[in-house]
């Protein structure tokens, strides 16, 4: 996908999120698919939606698990590839 890390991302209306907990549950209701998350995925989903960018969110992200840059690295775009897909997140410029 080629993430730039200077965008930020951006929850569409048509999304709800709901966390319980540590976990979290991200509701697309115009396909009324969802999308469950663990702690740690609620915690990467938190750091995207309230940094100024990826990139931002990317080294609070760093700071707090032990993770090489390059595997946190690919976990994001993973993470942010699928939600992309199915429409519960935007990529926006910063």
């Amino acid at each position: 996908m080629g993430i730039n890390y200077a965008m930020k991302i951006a929850v569409p209306g048509h999304v709800l999120v709901r966390v319980f907990e540590n976990e979290s549950v991200i509701l697309n209701l115009n396909t009324e698919s969802y999308h469950g998350l663990d702690d740690v995925g609620t915690r990467m989903w938190t750091a995207l939606t309230s940094s100024a960018s990826i990139q931002e969110a990317f080294e609070a992200l760093l700071s707090e698990y032990q993770v090489e840059p390059a595997q946190l690295r690919q976990d994001l775009d993973d993470f942010l590839e699928t939600l992309g897909q199915r429409g519960m997140v935007e990529l926006v410029a910063g």
